[in-house]
């Protein structure tokens, strides 16, 4: 039975060799993409679908999907459901994407798809701790068409995208010279994540510090729901008067230009007299004896050789505990390759570990930063 499956498959993929790559990959799944919306405006969310039903079922099949970096949209994957098993995989994918800007903008993908067999499945990782075999799997690049987004303009001047509001608030409205001023202001809602430059262009009759926005972000199938507080503080030597703020945005939902703003605010500056800055009084005192930490540190000493040998007493006592270790603990360990602890978390149980496999295949297949030892790191301290 071996071999006449080994001959099938190799004829196929001689066949497909002439025909083209398509025709084989049909014959193993089918897929469906789905546009929530293919004419949206920049900025505007748009949620793809992408469903894979495997249809060869003499194989194991496994996917990795994901939309390729591209400077014409940003995109963040929602989910990666998966049904089925073994012979009979589907996933579902959701991803959120904000095209960046008019016209055409093409949506590029990347597919692999790694297959094997059921009897490779159940005799990779067979045997005891120390027989950890590698499952063999062959990893085909897949060409899925690109969609389309026909991309429409936003009105001229529009500095937000969705349905935001503003609120700000400022601490005191009165000062002496060079006192901060501290006030706030904060962008809430739905759409492309409110991000602004420079709330306040600078300004030379009074000084404006800024500080890094303080973002909170949640994607979901609805877009992005935002709260971003831009935390500032206004300082000069006499009064002034902080100008207007009008940020112009665009709700593509409703289709209509709205302004947030923020009412101009005078700030009253009292000046201080130069003699005033002068103190009669010596600060910091004239130096004298003072012995008092010499007590402080004797304390300290003790209370640091007490718990020096504490800990020395708590070492020995705990060299004769021992702790049961978690079978899969070993095999995590003797993995030596990313890989191969791919290959180990797929085959015990791909759904339970679809994070930490989700990882490993983008170091693997998306040149991502992380390591190996990460990766077990964070595979060991959930099985304590």
């Amino acid at each position: 039975m071996f071999k006449s499956y080994t001959f099938k498959y190799i004829y196929i993929l001689l066949l497909t060799g002439l025909m083209g790559v398509t025709t084989l990959y049909a014959q193993d799944f089918n897929h469906k993409f789905k546009l929530s919306n293919a004419t949206p405006y920049v900025k505007e969310a748009v949620i793809l679908t992408l469903d894979l039903n495997q249809t060869n079922h003499n194989v194991v099949l496994f996917f990795h999907f994901t939309l390729k970096k591209s400077p014409h949209y940003t995109f963040h994957r929602l989910s990666a459901k998966e049904r089925g098993e073994n012979i009979a995989a589907k996933v579902h994918y959701e991803y959120l994407i904000y095209p960046l800007h008019k016209g055409k903008v093409p949506l590029q993908f990347e597919l692999i798809q790694k297959s094997t067999t059921e009897e490779n499945l159940a005799y990779s990782f067979s045997g005891d701790r120390d027989n950890v075999k590698g499952l063999t799997t062959v990893n085909t690049s897949i060409t899925l068409t690109p969609l389309t987004l026909h991309v429409k303009p936003l009105p001229k001047g529009t500095m937000l995208v969705g349905d935001f509001n503003l609120t700000q608030t400022f601490t005191k409205h009165h000062a002496t010279a060079y006192e901060p001023l501290p006030f706030q202001v904060t962008l809430q809602g739905l759409g492309y994540s409110p991000l602004l430059e420079n709330l306040y262009p600078n300004q030379d009759n009074f000084t404006l510090f800024k500080e890094r926005p303080i973002v909170k972000v949640v994607n979901s199938l609805e877009g992005t729901r935002s709260t971003v507080t831009y935390p500032m503080a206004l300082s000069h030597t006499k009064s002034f008067t902080l100008p207007p703020l009008n940020i112009h945005a665009f709700n593509p939902k409703t289709k209509q230009s709205y302004t947030l703003k923020v009412e101009k605010q005078h700030f009253t500056v009292e000046t201080v007299a130069v003699k005033s800055l002068v103190d009669k009084i010596d600060y910091p005192t004239p130096l004298k004896s003072d012995w008092s930490w010499l007590s402080s540190f004797l304390s300290y000493l003790v209370v640091f050789i007490a718990g020096y040998f504490s800990a020395i007493s708590l070492k020995w006592r705990g060299k004769s505990v021992a702790t049961p270790q978690h079978p899969l603990k070993e095999k995590i360990k003797a993995c030596k390759e990313k890989k191969q602890l791919l290959q180990l978390l797929m085959a015990t149980d791909s759904k339970a570990y679809s994070q930490s496999i989700e990882k490993l295949e983008s170091s693997l297949y998306e040149n991502s930063k992380i390591t190996l030892n990460t990766v077990k790191a964070e595979l060991l301290k959930g099985l304590e």
